[in-house]
């Protein structure tokens, strides 16, 4: 058994499509399956049943996913030990980051990790929370940082901190020159808001929170992305509700006025995820750490 079909047939069942897989892998598709068929050749068992919409494993191909994901963690693990001989861990670690994190913790977290880890690669992309689980789940992220999620039988999840939810609404406005104090969710529900669309965490957040009081969202635009949700608060289309991080580290922060939530108060909860079929390797588990400090370090609100 060869360890790159061992490989590509794992990710294959984790993606379950070989387009997805072979884009994942950086291979041709043709390979890609020829490499398969030739482990299933080997074994003389049909692991994957192929249909219009993908590929989905047989019970052959379950109990040779699970092996199959130990011997590959135990391979990483072997390469590590070996590292560490020369002094140092190895191995690559894949994470992910909301994009307003991005702004603030991405060239930290790689000037510390090239400083650890100087034989060990990186790799950060940017995503929504509903997103990084899938990646998770699947094997292209070992660790991301999620908003407001919940373990499952893929992705364990481990509590990191909570972030204040303000209303942000441009300074020239007339609400935001009339009062720059606290204001009742209830009060919040009938300003026209900009906001993701479902399944953004902080969208599912406000929703839920609004109808605990009774109330509903009155929704004037929808739109992804921190920035383009800025740019429309700025132009006077309606008022938004963020972190204090994704106004402070955006173009124009001064052209925004942050008022606290209250009665009650809106947290959104940030947490840190990983495969729950995956073993962490050394390496991942010092990304972990440094993960875990870098975030609480300059996320972490500073008392006056």
């Amino acid at each position: 058994m060869d360890l790159k079909q061992l490989e590509y047939f794992v990710r294959v069942a984790e993606l379950g499509s070989f387009t997805r897989a072979a884009i994942a892998l950086g291979v041709a598709q043709p390979a890609l399956s020829r490499q398969v068929r030739q482990l299933e050749v080997e074994l003389r068992q049909n692991l994957l049943v192929r249909n219009g919409r993908g590929a989905l494993p047989t019970e052959a191909g379950k109990l040779l996913l699970e092996h199959g994901r130990g011997i590959l963690h135990q391979v990483d693990r072997a390469r590590e030990e070996l590292g560490r001989i020369r002094g140092a861990l190895a191995g690559r670690v894949a994470i992910g980051l909301p994009p307003s994190l991005a702004k603030v913790l991405a060239v930290p977290l790689i000037r510390e990790f090239r400083r650890r880890m100087p034989q060990a690669s990186l790799s950060i992309s940017e995503g929504l929370s509903m997103g990084m689980q899938e990646s998770l789940a699947s094997g292209r992220l070992d660790i991301a940082l999620l908003y407001n999620a919940t373990g499952s039988a893929e992705i364990e999840v481990t509590a990191l901190l909570e972030e204040a939810l303000f209303l942000v609404q441009r300074k020239a406005g007339s609400a935001a020159r009339a009062s720059k104090g606290a204001v009742p969710l209830r009060e919040v529900a009938a300003l026209p808001l900009v906001i993701p669309t479902r399944p953004n965490a902080i969208r599912m957040l406000v929703e839920a929170e609004m109808a605990n009081q009774g109330c509903h969202p009155n929704i004037a635009l929808e739109i992804d992305g921190v920035a383009a949700i800025l740019d429309l608060v700025a132009d006077g289309a309606g008022n938004a509700v963020l972190s204090r991080h994704a106004v402070e580290t955006s173009a124009r922060p001064k052209a925004f006025v942050m008022r606290p939530i209250g009665k009650p108060p809106l947290h959104s909860k940030l947490s840190i995820g990983i495969s729950a079929h995956r073993p962490a390797t050394l390496t991942q588990k010092a990304m972990l750490d440094l993960i875990s400090s870098t975030a609480r370090s300059l996320l972490t609100p500073r008392t006056k």
